[in-house]
């Protein structure tokens, strides 16, 4: 865990932005566990999160190979105030609220995912609940705490090149077959027109 701040430290104690992406970029780089395990390890505070998959998944997409698990690649990297209310709530239950999900729903078109309007397009409940399985077999994950992961996300993205990140992505490392799937996504389910 990256140490903060304390009442009675002083300044010098305080880690400086560069050493926190540092530490983070260690603690990522270790080895992924599966979603089984994660979900009973990660902490209520806040940090930073990496997606990692073998290279049979998205084998298209250029990605970054774990620091300590050759076979698995790096995916996506996000950040949360909330690490296990994020990857919990939002990532392994609803497409409404995690750009991942979205992503990967369009990534994965061939599978037949299917969605619907609400305020916004979501996966059917019965998708939702097969992508969320499908994720529990094929992805796994890292974390780093980090009490202000905002400060820290920007370098991490611009230095590891997530494939399946768009946002805060160098314009010569996004994915077009990403940003497509997104697209594809987004325009999959419309609002019903009054009749």
């Amino acid at each position: 865990m990256v140490s903060m701040t304390t009442p009675g430290t002083r300044p010098d104690d305080v880690p400086t932005d560069r050493a926190r992406v540092e530490e983070a970029l260690r603690l990522l780089s270790g080895v992924p566990v599966g979603l089984d395990v994660a979900v009973k390890r990660l902490s209520r505070g806040g940090g930073v999160y990496a997606w990692w998959a073998a290279p049979s998944i998205f084998p298209d997409l250029p990605a970054p190979s774990n620091g300590s698990v050759p076979s698995l690649r790096l995916l996506y990297l996000g950040r949360a105030t909330s690490l296990r209310g994020r990857i919990l709530r939002n990532h392994l239950r609803r497409s409404g609220s995690s750009t991942l999900r979205r992503t990967l729903a369009g990534l994965l078109v061939s599978e037949g995912y299917r969605t619907t309007w609400t305020d916004r397009v979501v996966l059917v409940s019965e998708d939702e609940a097969r992508l969320t399985a499908w994720m529990y077999t094929h992805l796994r994950l890292t974390w780093a705490e980090d009490a202000e992961p905002a400060t820290i996300e920007a370098e991490l993205v611009r230095r590891v090149h997530p494939p399946l990140n768009v946002h805060g992505v160098d314009p010569e490392h996004i994915q077009a077959a990403v940003v497509a799937a997104k697209n594809s996504y987004n325009t999959s389910s419309r609002p019903v027109e009054p009749s």
